[in-house]
This record gives structure tokens, C-alpha cells and sequence, in this order.
């Protein structure tokens, strides 16, 4: 392995990480060698590696030292060798899909033998002769199969010299299925007629007759169940890449000698002359050399209004021909595009954007070392007083047993679970535990115009009329003439007239005017919409009262379509994208949860003042292109703000990773809803307020629920190490402190979302 490292660094895919723990040991042994920079992501499982010029080291070494340290590690694949790109252990459809039917099966298999140790062992009445036997015998394969990642992973860090909770874990399981079988075996345990009387008393115990194997089955069961859930909502990194270069363009037709050859895009090479045909994604970047037509470049750009190009124009990939015929040339192809720059930018925001450390993990990692020394402590002290080795290897146990981190495993899974369901419920889609501690701490939310402030459509608005013409008569013959078009302004025109004045005329006869409008004849009149220049060629011009109808909407940002019949100028249409009718409460409510709203847009300032006025926004950022809105994010982090942002456009899905919170509205494009931590499926803002909430309920529920798990640990520990802890009270305890967990957690189920009365009052 000699892969070079480039001016930028290297990546590389990180494999088996089973906590945030292990990303900062590897980022830590990586950061020790010289000259190394190095982050590592647990969340997507890939480490950024910058290197000093001149230090030597290659991506074989970095590979070499995260391998030493107990895990895998590879330099990705290039874009073009993968399909799609993306790839790795964070984002292929593959190995984690295999990876997570494997942790499945063994939940399902752990289950299904666990609950009738658990019952047998809890339930005196199903305590038939022998039944210890059958609690050995369905246990130990819980044990041994169920739990084999934490063994696994508990012997990795064990070679390195560092303890997890899957130490503790494994620690806890074993010891509890070997004290059973050594208590079967040797002890009073194994004999027929034995039982397990359920007494709450706290007397000290010689052990002999005493298993544990409810324990050991149980705890593994509890934890794998958490593991799963973690993994099932753990977000791929890879998707939102994936989902970037999908929105692109398949094939294209080239011109090759004068006749059109349809080919891959791959193909593509600079200074390839293709045809796009109206409603055809462009397939690359390029010039135009043929052609004239109106190009909606909304999903990279936010632009609202589509583009008219001619001749000498650029046009971008993956952007709409909303027209007539184009011939480009393209200018860049493959990596250099404007979409794949977009893609890597999402996939840097996703890389430097720091994992939340779970609390869980937090605590074990004080936590584990301190319960293992208790143990050992307590084993060294029984036997130096003289107690004996069942006593003391009993009081050793139990304090396994009682710190094994039961309710701490189900303390993050089942307020997430719960959390999740009833957000589903109201159309909020949460996608992991790493999210939720951001929701406490975002004073700034950020909010793209297109498609989330507004309906990202165009529609039509205010209808302004000369003397003597009604709106009726204005609105049939311009919606009939312009049903016959396909740009977009037209469109939102056509739809306009006929909600309006019901069914349109069939015009007579109809020209499209490339970049002015349309002309023709309708029931008997020469009917021209479009531009003002288009009127200007054959009428006197505008009348004073529709000039300055056109003006003060140009001047508010909306596209005034002027229309004429007969000779003479008539009407002045207003066609705008429309703001939500739930925008401004919206933003009311998110000023209440104390976060302060700025209004970020690709359109015109004019267009995006006249928008925050009417919502009630004071900040607004306008005419910024796609990679500006990472940037803005960036400076509004660097001034000292926790950013959230909501967004729904392609454009936005960079700036949606690089947020601390990202709210992707559920209405737009695959790549915001994958690189946002929220979803917002019904596309209401109002429910960015009711996300935020349910977020903070769910972390407050989770920290509710560790304090309790850590707190009952704390509390049993001592009784454990004085020996007074016996088997029924250790798992009556265990039990008790899951049940909390769990209840409390249900409570999640009584989140309510704010009607509108609520929310302004």
C-alpha cells in the first residue's frame, strides 16, 4: 500500500468503532505520529489525516497505526470506480445492511432464549425440579453468541491497555455465567428441588446455592437490544452523497458528425456538443451555442425565478430545461462540476461536523475502570479478612453484576424509540441520539426561502387592469395563450387564470418568443404576454397606473407579465413564489423557544426583504450561491451562535451537515432530507418549532434516565461490596431500574404538538 497522500490530506474508512470512545483512542494514536493531524468521525466512521509536507508519512503508515490499535482502516475508492459513489462502512448499502441482519439475529435468537430464564428465575411458581438445568442450557448460548461482539470488542481493548462498557459488559456476563456454573457444578445449586425464593431481605450470602445466569441472559439481551436501535437510526454518510449524484443526468445525446448519439454521461468530455430538450436535465456544465429556452435552476441555486439563456450562457448540470431546444458545449465533466463540488462539500461538512459523545459513554468511561477496581477490591478484602473464597468471589460478583449497565444501555434507546414513534406521528422524522444535544444548545435558526419560508412554486398574484377592462376578460385570453407554454411563469400564470375564471380558450394560433414571451390569437384577438419589450414593438407602451403597478412589484422582487391585445397594453400580472400561510406563525413560535430567525437565500435581495418582512424575519442573508450558505453557516458559528438551519433544496444540503442542527423539510430533495438530522415530512415550518421541542423533551428524558441508572448503580455497589446483596435482590433491583427507564421513557407518548392558539398565546 503506497496510496500517496494529496495536498488536501486523506480519508479513510474507519471499521470497528462500538463507541465514541474508540474514535478518540484512534485519534489520539493517529495525532501522536509526526506531523499528523488527524480527526476521526464516529459518526460516519471516517478520519480526515492532514500531513506536513515533507514528513514522510503514507496512507499505508496511518492505515498501519489504526490497525495497531485494534481496528480496520482503508483509503476509499475513487468516485468513478464506486457505485454510487459514497461507498464505505458509513454509507454502501452492503456490509452495514449485512452487519445489521447479523446484530439482528442475534437479538432476535438472544430473546427467544432469555425471557424463560428471566421468568423461571423472577416467578418461583415455574421453578420445577431441574430447572436450573434448562436456565444453564438456554443461557449459555446467550452468553456465548448473544454477547460475542462485547467479548470481542472487551478484548480489543484489553490488548490496547483501555475499558469500555462492553468490558464491563462482558466482564459482567461471564463472571455471571461462570459463578452459575461453577455453583451448578460444585455448589449446593445443581440439586434437584433448588429454588430461587423471591425475599426483598439483605443478608449475606455464602453463594453456593446462588446463580446468575437470569442475569447474564438478560443484560445481554437488554444491551443488544440498544445496540440495534442505535444502529438501525444511525445515519449513513454516504446517502446524502448518493443522493446528490443521483439528481443528475443518466445519459445525454452528443453530437457526432452532425447526428445526436445517445451515451452515459460518463462519457462526456470537454468540448462535447449535446442536445437538451425541453423538460431534460442538462447533463453537465457547459456554454450554450444553440438555442434559447428558460432553465429553473431552483434545486441548486434557490432561485425561485428560471433563467432564460441564449447563446454564450452558462448553464450548470443537473439543472431543468424548462424550455426550447439547447445545443451546449460542455465546459467541465465528472469531478469538476458544480454538483460534484456540492458533493464533496456535504461529505467535508459531514466529516468535520464532531460526533455528539453519548452520555452513556461519558460515564463508562469514568465509570467502568472505577466498578472494575471495586470488584478486585472487594474480592482482596473478603479474602484478607479471612471470609472465605465463596464469600468473597460472591461480594466480587455481585458487584459485577449490580454495576452491569443495564438500565444505562436502555437509557438512550428507549426514550429514542418512543421519541421517534411519536414524532413519526407528527411528522418529524428524528434520526439519531447525536442529534438531540443540539437542540439544547441553538440560539440561531437559519432558513432557506425557496421551498421552506415560500411554496417554491410560482404563483399568481395581483392581477392590475387598464380602464375599461375587467379581470375576467384578462386573465382568459393570457391564461389560454400561455396553457400552450412550458415555462414556468407561464404555467403559474395558466394554472392562475383557470382557478380563477375556470375553463381557458383554445388560442387559434400560437408563437413562442424565446426570452420575451408568447404571441397569438385568441377568440378573435391578437393576445402578446410576456416581457415589456415585447409589447413595446407594436404599442404605444404601458398606461401610467400599470408602469407603476410593474414597478412597485419589481421593486417588492415579484415578475410582472405584461399583457396586450389588440393593440394596446391591458393588464400587468404578478406572478411570485408565495410565502406559506403558516410561515409567520412559524416563526413566532421559534422566537419563543428563544432562537432567533435569519432568512438565508440564493434570490435577490429585493425578493428576500419583501419575504422576511412579511414573516417577521429581521436578518436576511440574499444572493448567495450554493457553497455561500456552508460559509454563512461557518461565520454565524465562528461569531460564537449554535446554528440550526432548515432547508429542503439540493443547494442546501451542504449547509444543512455543517449546521449544528439541520432541519430538512420532508417536501424537498432526498440530498437535504439525508444530510439534515431533522425531517419535516408534512414541509410545515410550523413543525421545526414542534421538532426543536420533542428533541429537548427526548434529551431531558434520556438525562433523566441515566441519573436514575447511574444513581441506582451507585446506591447498590456499597451493598453489593459488603456482601448483603443477595441474587433476588440483585435482579428484583436490575429489574426495577429497566422498568423505570422504559416508563419513563413512554411518557414521550404524551408530547402534544401547539395548535395555533397555543403558539401565539
Amino acid at each position: 500500500m503506497t496510496t500517496a497522500i494529496g495536498e488536501h490530506g486523506v480519508e479513510l474508512e474507519i471499521g470497528g468503532m462500538t463507541c465514541a470512545s474508540c474514535a478518540a483512542r484512534i485519534e489520539k494514536k493517529l495525532n501522536r505520529m509526526e506531523g499528523v493531524t488527524a480527526t476521526v468521525n464516529y459518526a460516519t466512521e471516517k478520519a480526515r489525516v492532514a500531513v506536513a509536507e515533507g514528513s514522510g508519512v503514507t496512507a499505508a503508515d496511518l492505515i498501519a497505526t489504526v490497525e495497531r490499535t485494534g481496528y480496520t482502516a482503508a483509503v476509499p475508492e475513487p468516485p468513478a470506480a464506486a457505485e454510487p459513489p459514497g461507498d464505505g462502512p458509513a454509507g454502501a448499502d452492503g456490509e452495514p445492511d449485512g452487519d445489521l441482519s447479523l446484530l439482528r439475529h442475534r437479538l432476535l435468537v438472544s430473546l427467544a432464549l432469555s425471557v424463560p430464564v428471566v421468568l423461571m428465575a423472577m416467578v418461583p411458581p415455574l421453578q420445577f425440579t431441574n430447572w436450573q438445568w434448562l436456565s444453564l442450557t438456554l443461557a449459555a448460548p446467550v452468553v456465548a453468541y448473544g454477547a460475542w461482539p462485547f467479548h470481542r470488542a472487551a478484548w480489543t481493548n484489553l490488548r490496547h491497555g483501555a475499558a469500555t462498557m462492553d468490558t464491563l459488559i462482558s466482564m459482567g456476563t461471564l463472571a455471571a455465567l461462570g459463578w452459575s456454573v461453577w455453583a451448578l457444578f460444585f455448589g449446593d445449586a445443581g440439586m434437584p428441588g433448588m429454588t430461587h425464593p423471591f425475599t426483598l431481605t439483605i443478608t449475606r450470602t455464602g453463594g453456593s446455592s446462588a446463580i446468575y445466569l437470569e442475569a447474564a441472559a438478560g443484560v445481554t439481551t437488554f444491551i443488544l437490544a440498544g445496540r440495534y436501535f442505535e444502529a438501525r437510526s444511525k445515519r449513513k454518510a454516504g446517502a446524502a452523497l448518493r443522493a446528490l449524484m443521483e439528481l443528475g443526468a443518466k445519459d445525454v445525446a452528443v453530437l457526432r458528425d452532425g447526428r445526436e448519439v445517445r451515451v452515459a454521461v460518463a462519457e462526456l468530455r470537454v468540448g462535447d456538443r449535446f442536445v437538451v430538450r425541453p423538460g431534460e436535465k442538462i447533463a453537465t456544465d457547459g456554454k450554450v451555442v444553440e438555442g434559447a429556452s428558460a432553465v429553473d435552476a431552483s434545486m441548486l441555486t434557490g432561485e425561485s425565478v428560471p433563467v432564460e439563456v441564449s447563446p454564450g450562457d452558462t448553464v450548470t448540470g443537473a439543472t431543468v430545461n424548462a424550455g426550447g431546444r439547447l445545443v451546449v458545449e460542455a465546459t467541465r465533466v465528472g469531478a469538476d462540476t458544480q454538483l460534484a463540488r456540492m458533493a464533496r462539500l456535504v461529505e467535508e461538512a459531514q466529516n468535520g461536523k464532531a460526533a455528539a459523545q453519548r452520555l452513556a459513554d461519558r460515564i463508562s468511561a469514568v465509570f467502568v475502570p472505577v466498578v472494575i477496581a471495586l470488584a478486585a477490591g472487594t474480592l482482596g478484602y473478603w479474602l484478607a479478612t479471612g471470609a472465605g473464597a465463596v464469600a468473597a468471589f460472591t461480594a466480587a460478583v455481585a458487584v459485577l453484576i449490580i454495576a452491569c449497565p443495564c438500565a444505562l444501555g436502555l437509557a438512550t434507546p428507549t426514550a429514542l424509540m418512543v421519541g421517534t414513534g411519536r414524532g413519526a406521528q407528527l411528522g418529524i422524522l428524528l434520526k439519531g441520539p447525536e442529534v438531540l444535544e443540539s437542540t439544547r444548545a441553538v440560539d440561531t435558526i437559519v432558513l432557506d426561502k425557496t421551498g421552506t419560508v415560500t411554496t417554491g412554486v410560482m404563483t399568481l398574484g395581483e392581477v392590475h387592469l387598464a380602464e375599461g377592462v375587467t379581470e375576467t376578460e384578462a386573465l382568459r385570453l393570457a391564461g389560454a395563450l400561455e396553457h400552450a407554454s412550458e415555462h414556468p411563469i407561464a404555467r403559474a400564470v395558466a394554472t392562475g387564470a383557470a382557478a380563477r375564471v375556470g375553463a381557458l380558450p383554445t388560442p387559434e394560433e400560437f408563437t413562442s418568443v424565446p426570452g420575451l414571451g408568447v404571441r397569438g390569437v385568441v377568440e378573435g384577438h391578437t393576445v402578446l404576454v410576456g416581457r415589456t419589450q415585447l409589447l413595446d414593438e407594436w404599442s404605444p407602451g404601458l398606461p401610467d397606473g400599470l408602469a407603476a403597478a410593474k414597478a412597485a412589484a419589481e421593486a417588492r422582487g415579484r415578475t410582472a407579465v405584461t399583457v396586450g391585445w389588440d393593440g394596446a397594453a391591458r393588464a400587468v400580472l404578478v406572478v411570485a413564489d408565495a410565502v406559506r400561510p403558516t410561515s409567520a406563525e412559524a416563526v413566532r413560535r421559534l422566537r419563543a423557544l428563544g432562537l432567533t430567525p435569519v432568512l438565508l437565500t440564493g434570490d435577490h435581495r429585493a425578493v428576500a426583504e419583501s419575504v422576511a418582512a412579511e414573516v417577521g424575519i429581521d436578518e436576511v442573508i440574499a444572493e448567495v450561491l450554493p457553497e455561500d450558505k456552508v460559509a454563512v453557516v461557518a461565520r454565524l458559528q465562528a461569531e460564537g451562535r449554535s446554528v440550526a438551519m432548515v432547508g429542503d433544496g439540493v443547494n442546501d444540503a451542504a449547509a444543512l451537515a455543517r449546521a449544528d442542527l439541520g432541519l430538512a423539510m420532508g417536501t424537498g430533495t432526498d440530498a437535504a432530507i439525508e444530510a439534515g438530522d431533522l425531517t419535516l415530512v408534512r414541509g410545515d415550518l410550523r413543525t421545526a418549532a414542534d421538532a426543536i421541542r420533542l428533541a429537548r423533551a427526548t434529551l431531558g428524558t434520556i438525562r433523566t434516565n441515566l441519573f436514575w441508572a447511574f444513581g441506582y448503580n451507585v446506591a447498590a455497589l456499597p451493598l453489593a461490596a459488603a456482601g448483603l446483596l443477595n441474587p433476588m435482590i440483585a435482579g428484583a433491583a436490575m429489574a426495577f431500574s429497566s422498568v423505570f427507564v422504559v416508563g419513563n421513557s413512554l411518557r414521550l407518548r404524551r408530547f402534544r404538538a401547539l395548535d395555533g392558539a397555543a403558539a401565539r398565546g
